[in-house]
């Protein structure tokens, strides 16, 4: 039998417990799972469009400080029996006063798909309710929604670091990036695409296709060279395995190029001397210095930190010029959380609604 001391202790915790519930008690009520948008869905809802203004904002925002945007997570799959060859990246961020943030897992490089009849990669976001936690939905994307927020920075570094006469463009690679960049590029001005790629039947298809698409002309260059002796500003969208120009193939009159070929420390699109000769303007200097364009400067020793004029947002905001005159400028687009996080918002609220 309990003592009355024992009976009086246990009265006394039961009274406790009841006023003062452990901060680990949790409800028995569970969040609803998240909507899943197949790719079928998001290919005919979402547009390059859609998320100009968002990641113009973002950029804006991620040079005030405003935006939680953590280093990319990167995973190498080598090749082996079981697995491989292939690279993954996981990307986020939250904007500050939005409603949501985004956690994106994105593939490339599995070459080894083309024997299946599948991509070479595929992704997936996940928006998240930034009041409750709550996953809100998954957006099985294979890599659309990441290709249509790299357009839409490319507006924005075309918009903000190009002058309106310049409309002659250039496309160095032409596969799905590259109509997200025309496509992007069509919003900020009329323009005349010239392209170059590779493979020369894809080169004709993409001229074909956007001029169609745009109702403006496209002609195929014959080389990089010659792609790069027309254009005003030139888009950069390859697997960046090489350098794809040279200064000399470069107009006098000034020349603006937005590089997003360079992802992950093995890439580089832009031979060092351009980089050096070139007001150097990033998406994210701590990104671009590890995984973009920089990163290539800095190892040759023609660059420091010191020598990058601006971040995207900066001359967003109009903290730092854009356009000067006849100089050469680089926009180093790596690919940012901040941009994952505002096209995430942008495919909530719209598919949201479905």
């Amino acid at each position: 039998m309990l003592s009355s001391l024992s009976k009086q202790a246990l009265r006394q915790m039961a009274r406790t417990t009841s006023v003062r519930p452990s901060p680990r008690t949790f409800t028995t009520k569970g969040f609803a799972p998240p909507r899943l948008f197949n790719y079928e869905t998001i290919v005919a809802n979402l547009t390059v469009a859609d998320a100009i203004t968002s990641v113009e904002e973002a950029f804006a925002s991620l040079a005030k400080g405003k935006v939680d945007v953590p280093m990319p997570m990167h995973i190498t799959i080598d090749e082996s029996a079981n697995a491989g060859p292939g690279d993954c990246h996981i990307k986020g961020g939250y904007i500050s006063g939005t409603p949501t943030f985004t956690v994106k897992v994105a593939t490339v490089s599995f070459y080894k798909n083309a024997e299946k009849g599948l991509p070479p990669g595929s992704g997936i976001f996940c928006v998240v309710n930034a009041v409750t936690g709550a996953p809100l939905a998954l957006f099985q994307e294979n890599r659309f929604m990441t290709d249509l927020r790299t357009g839409a920075a490319g507006a924005v570094a075309m918009k903000h670091c190009s002058s309106p006469e310049q409309d002659v463009v250039g496309f160095i690679g032409c596969g799905a990036i590259a109509r997200n960049m025309a496509r992007a590029a069509a919003t900020v001005r009329p323009i005349r695409g010239v392209a170059y790629g590779i493979d020369e039947a894809m080169s004709h298809t993409f001229a074909k296709e956007m001029s169609e698409e745009l109702n403006m002309p496209f002609s195929v260059a014959s080389s990089a060279e010659e792609c790069c002796n027309q254009s005003d500003v030139i888009f950069t969208q390859t697997p960046g395995s090489s350098t794809v120009l040279e200064k000399d193939w470069l107009k006098e009159s000034g020349v603006t190029i937005i590089a997003s070929g360079s992802d992950q420390p093995t890439k580089q699109e832009i031979p060092t001397d351009v980089l050096k000769a070139s007001k150097y303007i990033s998406d994210l200097t701590g990104q671009t210095s590890r995984l973009g364009e920089l990163r290539s400067a800095l190892q040759a020793g023609v660059m420091t930190e010191s020598d990058v004029h601006a971040e995207l947002g900066e001359v967003v905001n109009g903290d730092k010029s854009g356009r000067e005159g006849n100089e050469i400028i680089v926009v180093d687009l790596t690919g940012t959380g901040a941009q994952d996080a505002a096209i995430g918002q942008v495919a909530w609220d719209k598919l949201g609604q479905l």
